[in-house]
């Protein structure tokens, strides 16, 4: 499903009138990255921006997970890279199920009532101040 002007990755992932049992559709370095995880699993950070050249992993891990998969991250407080300890290293893998990741609907559905709940509160806010004479 293609992001609309007005929605977030996160929110084109799911269409909410319509919850199904298939995962949606990656493209792009979010495939990549996707598909690499599931070849390689446990894959270093590192592999991915530098030996693959993937410059924003960490951002196409964040798309996949507002998509539903359930990608884990490991952070190990230190790892060696090309002869250099490095601090606070991701390794990502998937888990089980891939997809949809636990909680994923029921979060998407818990999102739509707290946005709903906000608007009401809002409207509730902006009838209260013009009943009390405020102009808005």
């Amino acid at each position: 499903m293609k992001t609309l002007p007005n929605q977030t990755a996160s929110e084109s992932a799911v269409d909410k009138r319509n919850f199904t049992a298939n995962p949606p559709i990656v493209r792009g370095q979010c495939a990549q990255v996707l598909e690499i995880i599931r070849q390689r699993q446990p894959v270093v950070s590192f592999e991915l921006t530098s030996n693959l050249a993937i410059p924003e992993a960490a951002a196409r891990v964040h798309d996949l997970r507002a998509k539903g998969f359930h990608v884990l991250t490991t952070i190990m407080p230190r790892f060696e890279f090309r002869g250099r300890i490095r601090r606070n290293t991701a390794l990502y893998s998937m888990g089980s199920p891939e997809w949809p990741a636990p909680g994923f609907f029921e979060d998407r559905q818990r999102g739509l009532i707290d946005s709903t709940l906000a608007g009401l509160l809002a409207l509730a806010v902006a009838c209260a101040l013009l009943l009390a004479g405020w102009p808005l």
